[in-house]
């Protein structure tokens, strides 16, 4: 399995690029360069000038597959979450209860991505700039512009399927969207909380106590629809 995923790739909507940046050794220097700079500046302070002096190519070179940060920034949002359906699928395939494909989604979600290696992508570097940047992807105003141009289709297909399992434990279950994406974006936020601002949450950053809440958290809210 773990070779399987090695050597998978996220199929990106085309439009948030313009030129697919794996099909070239530049392009995939952009991206991996990306992944280190972006922790280290922060996004309101990364520029493809900085980017391309890191990578030693000009900064026009950078322009010919991203138009501009925020679409990059999307780019490595989206196959993160592609990334992670890819580990919940695999993962799960001979998984039948529907509760123990559940505490594994909700696993994958707190923790990342079971399989830690892709010949494309380094899934913990990409972890550690969705920790730090995620909501930097969409809380802007081109936002409903993106939305209608389907650049979250891959966001919205993994909630979908975690929400489908919660339906198989609970049809009667009301909110099940609005569950999965809570916890899609709180296992992200409580990881931020606990390093940078930890008097909002008693999970240190070490330990594995976030996966206890948020499988509590889901399971008590499934429950009590009951």
């Amino acid at each position: 399995m773990e070779k399987i995923l090695k050597n998978l790739r996220v199929d990106i909507n085309e439009n948030i690029y313009l030129k697919d940046p794996f099909s070239s050794d530049l392009g995939k220097e952009i991206v991996n360069y990306s992944l280190h700079l972006i922790p280290e500046l922060g996004l309101e302070h990364f520029t493809f000038k900085k980017l391309s002096l890191k990578i030693g190519c000009t900064e026009t070179a950078v322009y010919r597959y991203f138009e501009n940060k925020h679409k990059l920034m999307l780019f490595l949002t989206l196959w993160y979450w592609g990334f992670l359906e890819q580990n919940l699928v695999l993962s799960s395939l001979n998984v039948k209860d529907p509760k123990e494909r559940l505490m594994l989604a909700i696993k994958i979600l707190v923790q990342g991505p079971i399989y830690k290696v892709n010949n494309y992508i380094d899934p913990i570097c990409l972890k550690r700039v969705l920790v730090d940047e995620s909501t930097k992807a969409y809380l802007t105003k081109e936002v409903d512009e993106d939305y209608k141009n389907g650049f979250f289709n891959l966001y919205n297909r993994f909630g979908e399927r975690i929400a489908e399992i919660i339906l198989e434990i609970n049809p009667n279950y009301e909110y099940p969207k609005t569950l999965v994406s809570t916890i899609m974006e709180s296992s992200l936020l409580q990881s931020y909380y606990s390093e940078h601002i930890p008097s909002l949450t008693e999970i240190h950053p070490l330990d594995n106590k976030r996966v206890d809440f948020f499988q509590q958290l889901v399971f008590k809210a499934i429950e009590n629809e009951n």
